[in-house]
């Protein structure tokens, strides 16, 4: 904590400037993560060389050092001073949303600086609600929850996440869900992610065919012509309905990988390689990554925004 402390008292421009020079320090020392990211790469983009797989590699702990920076600057951004780092794009497709009132379930993931991208729409006017797992340091935790909510977000507790998420999409409100993290064979199904399965939450496609919900793909895209970062909104996804449930569940979340997928190959370097996606397998398949238990995943990682997460 005292690191984003530090990062929080310095300009914006000298936060990201030691923010890629702590992502270029942690990319050639942290020799495991750089592995994870070279497997993920290996088996979703087969045909990249090894210079074109490291430089995506450097690009994703660039990513990370200016998120780290970005987070710091919280309790600085305002309305007024905003669109000098956020600006929308595809706004039309969100207010479409809100104009059809059912709620707005936000298809998202760790893309950009993707606590950033609920931040900054909560600035613009625009709060949303997600859930968190709680990091083991209650400390920690607070701190990092109270940076996230400064902007007029809202934390849901996990325990009573669904009924939360339903009176919300019931008032038009909107709740982000991320669906880009590896889950158990409990909480998901394996649909295919770059051609492998991947065990995704259903989360979004249950709960958008069961309210009505408008699924609505965002994420925050670094764009370094601009030098700012875009607030991206895709039209809302076209939901697949046979009349059976748990069909319609299967055939829409493995619409939303291709969703998450587009954008991926559109912006390799800003979506978290470093994740073992692909971690939990089918029954009878061996594990992917290297001294791994081929059963299963034990789910995410504490403090990261899960499902209900930002957008």
């Amino acid at each position: 904590m005292g690191l984003i402390k530090t990062f929080t008292a310095l300009p914006r421009g000298i936060g990201l400037l030691l923010g890629r020079l702590f992502s270029e320090a942690a990319f050639l020392l942290s020799r495991r993560l750089r592995g994870v990211a070279e497997k993920n790469l290996s088996l979703a983009l087969p045909d990249l060389t090894e210079s074109q797989r490291r430089k995506i590699t450097k690009g994703v702990f660039l990513n990370l050092g200016r998120l780290l920076a970005e987070f710091a600057q919280f309790p600085k951004l305002n309305r007024k001073n905003i669109e000098q780092i956020v600006v929308y794009d595809g706004y039309e497709n969100f207010a479409e949303s809100v104009r059809r009132g059912k709620g707005t379930l936000y298809l998202t993931a760790h893309f950009g600086c993707w606590e950033l991208s609920p931040f900054a729409h909560a600035v613009y006017g625009h709060p949303l609600k997600f859930v968190v797992r709680p990091i083991d340091n209650p400390y920690i935790d607070r701190v990092i929850n109270s940076f996230r909510t400064l902007s007029g977000n809202e934390i849901i507790e996990k325990k009573e996440a669904l009924r939360e998420i339903v009176n919300a999409l019931r008032k038009n409100q909107a709740v982000g869900i991320l669906i880009d993290q590896n889950v158990t064979p409990e909480s998901g199904v394996f649909v295919p992610f770059f051609n492998t399965l991947a065990c995704t939450t259903t989360s979004i496609a249950t709960i958008a065919l069961r309210t009505g919900a408008t699924v609505l793909p965002g994420v925050l895209i670094w764009d370094d012509k601009l030098r700012k970062h875009r607030l991206h909104f895709e039209p809302p996804v076209v939901l697949i309905k046979t009349g059976d449930l748990q069909v319609d569940i299967e055939v829409n979340t493995r619409l939303f990988n291709q969703v998450l997928e587009a954008l991926v190959r559109k912006y390799p370097d800003q979506w978290l390689w470093v994740h073992r996606r692909w971690k939990t397998r089918p029954p009878g398949e061996n594990g992917i990554y290297r001294s791994q238990d081929p059963r299963t995943d034990r789910s995410e990682e504490p403090g990261k925004v899960t499902d209900g997460g930002g957008s």
